[in-house]
């Protein structure tokens, strides 16, 4: 750690508060992706975080236009170009948020109570991506430079599966190389046990629909002898897992890369017991493939999923029918190094060929994201351990992340660097839900670290 460090630490310990205050405005900002009627907000956040970068000393900072929803792309180059440039990713946009959703305080009004900032988008995403903006800051408005290059890539589509990203990265490599990307925007199970994800998973989904009769039929004129096409479904469901609770469409686990010795060892570090998963959940019991731990099963292996399910009359009263129709969305979580197309076509496969002749099927996808898998060894990533070690207080461990974020593995792709996922949120910070909310402590501990991470990558 250097001197240059230890001063934009103080300065943003003496700038706390105006920091949390900006951050304040900018959860003011409604900029719900998922809502065409918040598109006039989703402008106003792009416009302002590109004030709010213009102020701190980026340069080049642009609102850059996409088939949707535009991108905030600013740069400070100043550390030459001996030393590694960083890009930054982080996302504007929320999910949607109201009073009757079970919010105590207004969704768009930041309250800041029980150390905590309270707002839609608190921890997903502006908050944790606010955090390398003010480390910037505090390096640039002390020194006056900073100890590497950066870029920062903001958008404003992840909430709705980032449809324009892509072709926007593919667009501009030139104007976004550079040596390793920074995402903040997952989160730890305490404050003490801070974590860095090295895996996401990826994501096929898709829809079924099972088409019987041509329209709805009366159940005692044709019940019988008419296969139910809500009936042929869950039988067709039944047979997606076998009877050890593994998934049984062939092929499925082919790519799967296998856990290490030292992988399983790392991931039993942040274990949860089955009273923990119990009480978090609600469940009455824990399930899935008894040859993997619980933290094993919901990030380092693959899944599939029923999310939705309808069929036939489910208002008030009876309606004595067989439906036409009955349809299921199905999501599968994937894991390196599976492709998600391919898992799309097994499924496929699968389900036509076990579906009864007595109806017609009917598979489309619906949409995919790519699996992301990193050596938590390189230089880059141990860098960021040692940052946290040093302003965090706290050694982190590396782990797997159950979730998604299609932008890793296309950054990594595309760009042929490694993405650190830094994350600074907290697992229970209500992020989708009502309340959302973000440890000011941990705002402030991720200012500090990603201050050090800076430097530590300096010094590669």
């Amino acid at each position: 750690m250097t001197q240059l460090s230890d001063t934009a630490r103080e300065y943003s310990r003496a700038n706390a508060e105006r920091f949390r205050l900006e951050l304040h405005e900018l959860l003011r900002i409604p900029s719900v992706s998922t809502d065409p009627a918040h598109a006039p907000d989703i402008q106003r956040a792009a416009d302002w975080l590109a004030a709010n970068m213009t102020d701190l000393g980026l340069d080049k900072v642009q609102v850059m236009p996409t088939a949707g929803y535009p991108v905030v792309y600013g740069e400070w180059l100043g550390a030459g170009p001996d030393q590694p440039t960083v890009l930054v990713y982080g996302h504007y946009d929320v999910v949607p948020a109201e009073m009757a959703d079970g919010w105590e305080t207004p969704p768009f009004e930041p309250v800041e109570k029980d150390g905590k900032i309270y707002g839609r988008g608190a921890t997903d995403d502006k908050g944790q991506l606010f955090i390398h903006a003010k480390a910037l800051e505090s390096y640039l408005k002390t020194a006056g430079r900073a100890p590497v290059n950066m870029k920062f890539l903001i958008e404003g589509e992840e909430e709705i599966s980032s449809p324009n990203l892509t072709p926007f990265i593919k667009a501009n490599l030139d104007l976004l190389m550079a040596d390793v990307c920074i995402i903040s925007d997952t989160s730890m199970r305490t404050i003490d046990e801070p974590a860095i994800l090295h895996s996401l998973r990826g994501m096929t989904y898709l829809e079924v629909e099972v088409q019987g009769p041509t329209d709805d039929l009366h159940s005692g004129l044709w019940g019988g002898a008419t296969h139910n096409p809500a009936l042929a479904l869950v039988e067709i469901l039944a047979k997606l897992y076998n009877p050890d609770n593994t998934i049984a469409v062939p092929g499925f686990y082919d790519d799967v890369v296998p856990l290490t010795a030292d992988e399983r060892a790392m991931i039993a570090k942040t274990d949860l017991t089955e009273a923990q998963f119990k009480q978090s959940t609600g469940v009455p019991a824990i399930w899935g493939d008894a040859d993997y731990n619980i933290r094993e099963r919901i990030s380092a292996r693959p899944t599939l999923d029923i999310n939705g399910l309808w069929s036939g009359w489910s208002g008030p009263g009876p309606k004595t029918i067989i439906p036409a129709k009955a349809g299921v969305k199905l999501s599968s979580r994937l894991v390196g190094n599976q492709d998600p197309h391919k898992i799309y076509d097994q499924i496929k496969a699968y389900i036509e060929s076990i579906a009864p002749p007595t109806v017609t099927v009917d598979v489309k996808l619906i949409t995919t994201g790519k699996p992301a898998l990193f050596a938590f060894d390189i230089p880059e990533m141990q860098a960021a351990s040692r940052a946290y070690e040093t302003a965090w207080g706290a050694s982190p461990v590396f782990t797997r992340g159950g979730g998604s974020i299609p932008v890793v593995a296309e950054i990594a792709d595309l760009m042929g660097i490694p993405v650190v996922m830094m994350g600074f949120g907290l697992d229970d910070d209500g992020l989708h839900s009502p309340n959302e909310r973000f440890s000011i402590e941990m705002f402030h501990r991720g200012i500090e670290t990603a201050i050090v991470y800076l430097d530590e990558l300096a010094q590669l």
